[in-house]
């Protein structure tokens, strides 16, 4: 692992920036070097160092990136706010001015908001951070810079934390490296963060590697001068070197092609550098006559760029003794970009040609950003982003010759979405190479792709959750459905409080007038009266406990205050514990005055623990425990009722039955049923039906502990991509 460049002092940093910004004022470095310096005075790092070692190490990358001024001093700074006490946001906006300021604020909601062990803390901070970047993406340059110094002192954390640490690094950080396009970062986040989380299988590689030197140098130095001849006697200027793979390229053929060191041939790639693009293109065409090219193993990242901007030729051929190896053909300037990418374009905010033509490379940050909209659990967005950000891609083509790229493995289902929400929603067929072939195809690179649309499409078949592949196309047919369900069950909530307070006799229009509203949308966390429908039109919450409510609320603006009651003293407290402890707990319930009463649950409302509970005295059946807002508890007769609680002393289970509907797939119920045992609350009965729209309907019944144990219960169940409704139901 190579060693980070960190300049010691400030004319060294001021020297690095002039050799490729010779005339940008950067007496804002020197500012902002002596303000770091002066603040972290006195603070050490885990390792003992001085604190001012690491920022000025982050902005000596950054300057190596070959980045604007005020990133570099945003570098700098970037840990004052969070770290030194009496230095705030402010005070950098007042002495550096509003862009340092934004870009250091960026870095410091990161930095507080760091990665947990907790998966959903996790996610969240990587959703805060995508938006960071939509602001501004040299927030997420000084990030790399700050996890790529963090990595190498990464020695001086316990061991657990370096390999979670390793582990973020290589999940989120190298490949968003990736996507923005910084090779010479990605590949050293990827080799240190090997390092730690299999050191072993890295040591071993390191010592096969290592062994192998010399017979590689020879071979590379034999390759280098007959290029280079060759160049030269078709007068192309060059710059030819050899290129080892990085560590981690190597581990990845080993473990994913399962290919033991011996059979990994290419270890080393060939770099040609020329100045021109027709150079390119001639110098591949020598490489070619030289040695036999390796089949489909060419690659032309020159006129089909990948979308971080990065430009080359790749081909792979037959040396000496029949051993493989890789060319690589580029321009000095798409070197650049190939070893620095974004980070190589920022005069960006200046504006012009060059900023729209960024803007359209970054566009898979504004995809990112319009599906985050709409997938509010954190764990969903964090695997989906793993799918669509950092998987290996694809090139095709639209009827007109424009490119798209897909994930590998994307299907004409996942085109027809990247081009528009509604071309997916009305997609009937697909042609691919001019032949229709089925929706579920894979597609391959350079394949032409036509989608054929019909305005008399119902719509999106339920079944294409197996099909698609990309985030952006779930989350556009999940928000067809979703909005296709909430549509139904706006109307049918609305409807079943209007018949519930016409059964009470209760004007429905004076219940839902804003004053007396607003206190029940707040009680359940409700934004709109939209949201209140759907939720009693899809059973989250029953007609009758929302009418209660709205009247309980009514009756309270209407009925004077009560006299105010003082409150009782310790001895008639204890008094009334005394006298609570007398009463019987049935099955976990108290029933008030009666000692010993028998106790029983309802069958048509299932009352678990936690909820609002009434007894009714049966004819020799005892006390029957009803939910407070059953149906059948509001017309019975009043003299009978009594007053009932749960006992929390008492460790009651009872049955309470929820309703999925979801996509069918052939693990569907296993996974329910794992769900269900994984929260405690194992099935006691289970039944299913498979619909003719593509759903399975699937109740199961289970045993629950507690209030809360069934809402966490739910909320697993709510946040799969697969579940399109779920709630509780009664007999």
């Amino acid at each position: 692992m190579s060693e980070l460049r960190s300049y010691g002092t400030i004319e060294e940093l001021i020297g690095a920036i002039r050799r490729y910004s010779a005339d940008a004022p950067l007496d804002v470095i020197e500012r902002a070097w002596k303000f770091a310096e002066t603040a972290h005075e006195g603070q050490a790092r885990k390792s003992g160092e001085p604190y001012f070692i690491h920022p000025r190490t982050v902005a000596s990358i950054l300057a190596d990136l070959m980045i604007d001024p005020a990133t570099i001093a945003a570098g700098l700074l970037h840990d004052t706010a969070e770290d030194v006490e009496g230095v705030t946001i402010e005070i950098i906006d007042k002495e550096f001015g509003g862009e340092i300021a934004q870009l250091v604020d960026g870095v410091t909601k990161l930095n507080r908001l760091d990665f947990t062990s907790r998966e959903e803390q996790q996610a969240e901070t990587l959703r805060k951070m995508i938006l960071a970047m939509s602001k501004d993406i040299r927030v997420l340059v000084i990030k790399l810079a700050d996890r790529l110094h963090n990595m190498k002192t990464l020695k001086f954390q316990p061991e657990t934390r370096q390999k979670q640490i390793a582990q973020e690094t290589l999940d989120i950080y190298a490949p968003l490296a990736h996507r923005l396009g910084v090779y010479s970062v990605k590949s050293e986040l990827e080799d240190l963060a090997l390092f730690y989380i299999d050191k072993t299988n890295y040591e071993e590689l390191s010592k096969k590697v290592g062994m192998k030197r010399q017979e590689r140098e020879a071979f590379i130095k034999s390759v280098i001068d007959q290029l280079r001849h060759a160049l030269d006697e078709a007068d192309i200027p060059c710059d030819i070197t050899g290129r080892p793979k990085h560590f981690y390229s190597i581990y990845k053929k080993m473990i994913l092609q399962d290919r033991p060191f011996e059979q990994i041939y290419d270890l080393t790639a060939v770099r040609i550098l020329v100045n021109s693009m027709p150079e390119c293109y001639a110098a591949l065409g020598i490489v070619h006559t030289l040695w036999r090219q390796v089949p489909n193993r060419f690659k032309d990242y020159i006129s089909n760029p990948k979308n971080n901007m990065y430009q080359s030729l790749h081909t792979t051929v037959v040396g000496v003794n029949g051993v493989p190896f890789e060319v690589q053909i580029r321009t000095f300037d798409m070197h650049r970009v190939a070893e620095y990418g974004i980070a190589a374009h920022w005069r960006y905010k200046e504006g012009g040609a060059g900023a729209n033509e960024l803007d359209k490379k970054l566009y898979w940050l504004r995809n990112i950003l319009d599906w985050q909209k709409e997938t509010k659990d954190s764990k969903e967005f964090i695997d989906s982003l793993k799918v669509d950000l950092f998987n290996d891609e694809i090139f095709v083509f639209t009827p007109k010759g424009a490119i798209i790229d897909l994930p590998t493995g994307a299907t004409p289902l996942d085109f027809a979405y990247r081009i528009h929400s509604a071309i997916g929603n009305k997609c009937t067929g697909a042609k691919v190479n001019g032949r229709i072939i089925p929706l579920g195809t894979r597609l391959e690179t350079g394949d032409f792709v036509e989608i054929m649309t019909s305005s008399a499409s119902r719509g999106p078949s339920r079944d294409w959750l197996k099909i698609v592949k990309t985030s952006q196309a779930k989350a556009k047919r999940r928000q067809y459905f979703k909005k296709q369900f909430k549509d139904e069950n706006i109307e049918l909530g609305r409807t079943m409080l209007e018949h519930e307070a016409q059964r009470r006799a209760v004007d429905i229009s004076t219940l839902l007038k804003p004053d007396l509203a607003e206190s029940v949308l707040k009680k359940y966390s409700f934004v709109s009266m939209e949201d209140l429908f759907v939720a009693v039109g899809c059973g989250m919450v029953s007609s009758m406990h929302i009418i209660s409510r709205l009247m309980e609320e009514q009756s309270k603006r209407e009925t004077p205050p009560p006299p105010k009651v003082e409150p009782l003293d310790a001895v008639v407290i204890a008094e009334q514990n005394a006298k609570r402890q007398q009463l019987a707990s049935s099955h976990g319930v108290f029933v008030a005055g009666d000692a010993g009463m028998l106790v029983r649950f309802a069958h048509c409302c299932n009352p678990i623990p936690g909820d609002d509970i009434v007894g009714y005295i049966t004819r020799g059946r005892g006390v029957a425990v009803h939910k407070a807002d059953c149906v059948n508890s509001r017309n019975a007769e009043g003299e009978r009722m009594v007053t009932v609680s749960w006992d929390s002393d008492t460790d009651t289970s009872l049955p309470v039955t929820v309703q999925i509907v979801a996509t069918d797939h052939d693990t569907l119920l296993a996974e329910i049923v794992a769900h269900f045992n994984m929260m405690k609350t194992p099935p006691s009965a289970i039944s299913a039906q498979v619909l003719d729209n593509g759903t399975t309907r699937i109740k199961v019944t289970g045993k629950i502990n507690t209030k809360a144990q069934f809402e966490k219960l739910m909320y697993g169940l709510r946040k799969r991509t697969d579940v399109i409704d779920v709630c509780r139901i009664n007999k």
